[in-house]
This record gives structure tokens, C-alpha cells and sequence, in this order.
């Protein structure tokens, strides 16, 4: 008897189907998902629980070249997290393996909408109406910014389940970065505290993301004939270096008024290995953890901190005490 869960469609389907499946959590199909959904549960934050008008001392101390540089890192972030929510998680949930996952797939997508949220948030405490306006103006029209949204755009609409899920992990783990980079950078020299707060949260969603979706798609990768696997691979890593050529005009727009264009493209690669370990694939860059400026690679651990719990709330507004999910958590199915 043909059974149907409702995230498949019908439309080129002859057999009638014979009921519709409920999702069984007592029945697990694969562990991952039910761990992944766990630690999403754990890490659940709204950006109204952190007070940014803590920093806005800091941020009147800041030049207007400063101010701008934030101001459209914020506005890239903002484009590329609701693209993420309205577009990319939906698409991929399309060709989910189990209901499970599909469960853990509308949690991402609810996220992703709350990171999208979050830049508003902080618009709304540092920025004027007329600047905000400036700020989305200028993500409408940005060259590169835009550039980058339609390459990932594209292969949402018109690729492979495969090649969708490469393209979020290069959105989740490569391109969100050089926006990451300023705000880490300025908590680093013990400015923005609340700001960072709110993009270390982010962060930490963002590395349980990329990761789950690069273990779902190293489970498929892993059942392709070795012919497919290497066209695959040479698609993907043209891809990312066309996206990495992209990002370096990007981050040069941005950065070089301020000096940190060379410090963000070493970042970048960086985290481009990274979106390749994730996908279970050999790095492209030779850049290390060791190249990248340390005070950024401080800010990038996944913790988040109390800086008063009355006030404001980092992780004590969480469940309990979250442990980052480690690359091993995800080898369960891949052995």
C-alpha cells in the first residue's frame, strides 16, 4: 500500500495514494535529525531579549566611514538571510529523506526568518529612518551583493536536490562571512559588545545549518555512481570559485576605505574550506585558522556570554547550557 508523506507532491504521480503518513518521533529513522532538532530546541533566541542600546555609546564614537561599513554589512546580511528564509530552506525541504528532517527544516527556515529580523533590530536602536532607507537602497543596487544572491537563486530554482543543498551550505558557511567579519572585529577591540551578541547567535545557528544540510547531502552524494560524483565535484568547486571571485569585489567595496579588505578575504577563504568540510570535500584555499586575524577567530567561537543577566540575555536566556555540535556528531551515517 503506497503511503505519502505531505511534503511529496502528486502531480506526476499515477498511483492513488492510500493514506497520508503522521510523523512518529518514537520512530527515528535517522539519529541525526533527532539531535539536530534538539540542539536547534536548545538554542532557540529572539533578538528582542538582547538590549543593543547598550552599545550606542560605542556607536557614536565611531567615524561615519565606520558607521556606513556596518550599516551595509548589516544590509547584506539582512538580503541573504531572507533570501535563505523565503527561498532557499523552502526548496530543500522539497527533497527531504525523512520527516524528520523536513520537521528540522522548518525550524531552520523559522530561523532564518529570526536572523532577518534581527538586523532590523538593530537598524531600528543605531540608525535614523533616512539612513535605513539608504542602507536597503543600496542592498537593491549593489552589484556584487546582488550578483551573489542570483547565482544562489538560480540553482534553488533550477537544480539538482544536490546541487540546492551545496548552494545553501556555500550561502550558510562561505558568503554570510564577510559580513560576519565587522562585528566580530569590533568585539574583538571591545566595542559593539550587544551587536556581536546578536551575530554570534547567528552564528552559532548558522554552524548547526550548514553542517546538518552538508551531512544530508553527503548522504546522497555517497549513493551517486563515481562518474556522477566527480562532475558533481567539478561543479561545485567552479561554483565556488566563481563565488569567491564575486566576494572579493564585494568585500573590496566594502573594506577599503577602512584597511580590512586583505584581512576579509583571508577570512573568507577560510571559511570557504570550511562550506568544503562540511560537504565532505578537500579544501581549495591553503589559508588556515592560523592566517585569520585572531581577534576575529576569538569572536567566531560558537559560546555567547552574559554581559548582565538582568539586562540583557546571551545564553542564560537559553534552555540550558549549549554545547556546540562537533564534526563527528554528523559521521553517524556516513560510516
Amino acid at each position: 500500500m503506497e503511503k505519502k508523506y505531505f511534503n511529496q507532491r502528486s502531480d506526476n504521480s499515477v498511483n492513488e495514494v492510500s493514506y497520508y503518513k503522521a510523523v512518529d518521533w518514537n520512530t527515528i529513522e535517522d539519529v541525526i535529525d533527532q539531535e539536530v532538532w534538539n540542539k536547534l530546541v536548545q538554542q532557540f533566541w529572539v533578538p528582542e531579549r538582547v538590549v543593543v542600546s547598550n552599545d550606542l555609546d560605542d556607536w557614536r564614537k565611531l567615524s561615519d566611514l565606520e558607521k556606513d561599513v556596518v550599516g551595509k554589512v548589516f544590509g547584506g546580511l539582512t538580503l541573504l538571510d531572507t533570501m535563505q528564509s523565503e527561498q532557499g530552506v523552502e526548496v530543500i525541504r522539497k527533497d527531504a529523506r525523512t520527516q524528520h528532517e523536513e520537521a528540522v527544516l522548518n525550524n531552520i527556515q523559522f530561523m532564518e526568518s529570526v536572523h532577518a529580523k534581527s538586523y532590523s533590530s538593530i537598524f531600528s536602536t543605531l540608525n535614523t529612518k533616512s539612513e535605513i532607507e539608504e542602507i536597503f537602497e543600496w542592498t537593491d543596487t549593489n552589484p556584487y551583493l546582488q550578483k551573489k544572491a542570483q547565482i544562489i537563486n538560480e540553482i534553488y530554482l533550477n537544480g539538482t536536490p544536490l546541487e540546492k543543498k551545496v548552494a545553501s551550505v556555500f550561502l550558510e558557511t562561505f558568503l554570510f562571512y564577510s559580513g560576519f567579519f565587522t562585528p566580530l572585529y569590533y568585539l574583538g577591540n571591545n566595542k559593539l559588545a550587544n551587536v556581536a551578541e546578536i551575530i554570534k547567535l547567528i552564528i552559532r545557528d548558522e554552524s548547526v545549518h550548514g553542517t546538518y544540510i552538508g551531512y544530508k547531502f553527503q548522504l546522497g552524494f555517497n549513493e551517486l555512481p563515481e562518474e556522477e560524483q566527480e562532475k558533481l565535484k567539478d561543479w561545485m568547486y567552479d561554483l565556488l570559485y566563481t563565488l569567491y571571485e564575486n566576494e572579493e569585489g564585494y568585500t573590496e567595496s566594502l573594506y577599503d576605505g577602512v584597511g580590512w579588505t586583505e584581512e576579509v578575504k583571508t577570512f573568507l577563504r577560510y571559511n570557504a574550506n570550511k562550506a568544503l568540510m562540511n560537504l565532505g570535500q578537500d579544501p581549495l584555499f591553503p589559508d588556515s585558522a592560523d592566517d585569520v586575524n585572531p581577534i576575529v577567530m576569538n569572536g567566531i567561537s560558537t559560546g555567547t556570554s552574559n554581559h548582565d543577566f538582568f539586562s540583557q540575555v546571551g545564553n542564560g536566556y537559553l534552555l540550558g547550557e549549549v554545547e556546540a555540535m562537533q564534526d563527528d556528531d554528523y559521521n553517524y551515517g556516513l560510516d
